[in-house]
């Protein structure tokens, strides 16, 4: 658990402490029974209904509004500030419930309470996700994708560590999470290496909570769909500085930091196969663009590149993309082995895929373009994963 969540538990827990004390008196009198009392019915904060349908409930004595809000549902989804997701209603005991009208699919879900418009963290549930600056609760309504994105307690299971490690380039402590594949722990064996980015507003546990990429890269080896290997998830942003922001696509600092402190960090400390035939990069939305900028032109580093929604603008970007790199795009056009690109029809980044796929003619680098219904969510970006994740390392 995070020290965000944390924080966020001892506040609910507070809060519900106050309102227990409210209720029964500060000298230990009687008072009327509430969802926070001790022997006050337990029940789930989150619950999936025969139909489909996913009832939330939170204690919350003292507060007069609670809603819970997703940004991944259309039933829950945000709506404004100050004005998002699902009304909940008020019982007697001051618990607050709220039931979609509609089933939610199957599928992972991050998800929020907004007390008195504040966003909180489910307080009693146990799965959360992190973003850039924030915590979400998780939702998993079982069967996503045939249960690709399932835990399967009948196959072997990898491990996720999360790891620091400090970067001369940008002179500070950074983090990262890292998959190593089932076996990993009891084995001397080496493996290829995926280095796999989130996007803009999520951070390095973004890919292993609500992308589930360990729960699809268990399933897809037991298949003997993938190869085992080692998959690190950076940490996509930087400190701010003059003439690099760390939220900006262009970012040069990540690749700094990519290049010359994670990658030679993750050699030195894990057992991985040398060379750029074993090596992939690929990420989604911003993490597309740093693949783009830092692993399409580094043939010599990677073979293998997936770029999840996202791609080059047409006119000044393109050109001064090719300006820079146009060396390095005519060594990728021979040297990689996959370039994967993949856009949701609807993804509002999608003007951006006829100058990417112009470029790639142009310089004659081959490449996979897979489009699909949806749009910029983390519905497509795991699908994505679990289509590319299979071609590599052949």
């Amino acid at each position: 658990m995070t020290r965000e969540v944390i924080a966020a538990t001892i506040a609910a827990v507070c809060l519900a402490g106050n309102a227990l004390a409210q209720a029964t008196g500060q000298q230990g009198q009687q008072g009327p029974a509430t969802c926070a009392s001790q022997g006050a019915p337990a029940l789930p904060s989150t619950e999936i209904l025969d139909d489909g349908r996913v009832t939330f409930r939170l204690c919350a004595p003292d507060a007069t509004t609670v809603a819970v809000a997703s940004p991944d549902h259309a039933a829950l989804r945000s709506v404004a500030p100050g004005g998002e997701g699902m009304v909940m209603e008020r019982d007697e005991s001051g618990r607050w419930v709220g039931t979609t009208t509609t089933p939610v699919p199957p599928g992972t879900y991050r998800f929020r309470f907004l007390v008195n418009g504040v966003r909180t963290p489910d307080p009693m549930g146990t799965l959360y996700s992190e973003e850039r600056t924030a915590v979400n609760s998780l939702l998993v309504v079982p069967g996503a994708a045939g249960g690709l994105q399932d835990y399967d307690r009948t196959v072997a299971h990898g491990t996720i560590s999360e790891v620091e490690y400090w970067s001369e380039s940008l002179g500070v402590l950074r983090r990262a999470h890292v998959y190593t594949p089932p076996g990993y722990m009891k084995d001397s064996n080496s493996y290829p290496v995926l280095y796999l980015v989130h996007g803009a507003g999520d951070n390095d546990d973004s890919w292993s909570t609500i992308g589930r990429m360990n729960y699809i890269l268990d399933n897809l080896i037991a298949r003997g769909e993938a190869v085992p290997m080692i998959v690190v998830m950076p940490f996509g942003h930087t400190p701010d500085r003059p003439g690099a922001t760390g939220g900006t696509l262009n970012n040069p600092d990540f690749g700094a930091d990519l290049l010359n402190d994670l990658i030679p960090h993750i050699e030195a400390n894990f057992r991985t196969l040398d060379g750029p035939e074993n090596r992939a990069m690929a990420g989604l939305s911003m993490g597309g663009a740093h693949t783009i900028r830092n692993g399409l032109t580094h043939p010599e580093l990677f073979s293998y590149i997936g770029i999840f929604s996202m791609g080059l603008n047409a006119g000044n970007e393109v050109a001064a993309f090719k300006a820079e790199h146009d060396a390095a795009l005519r060594r990728a056009a021979n040297e990689l082995r996959l370039v994967y690109f993949a856009m949701g029809e609807t993804d509002f980044l999608y003007s951006r895929v006829a100058p990417t796929r112009a470029l790639f003619d142009e310089y004659g680098i081959d490449h996979i373009y897979n489009e699909t219904s949806g749009g910029h969510t983390w519905i497509n970006w795991r699908d994505y994963l679990a289509d590319f994740v299979p071609r590599l390392f052949r």
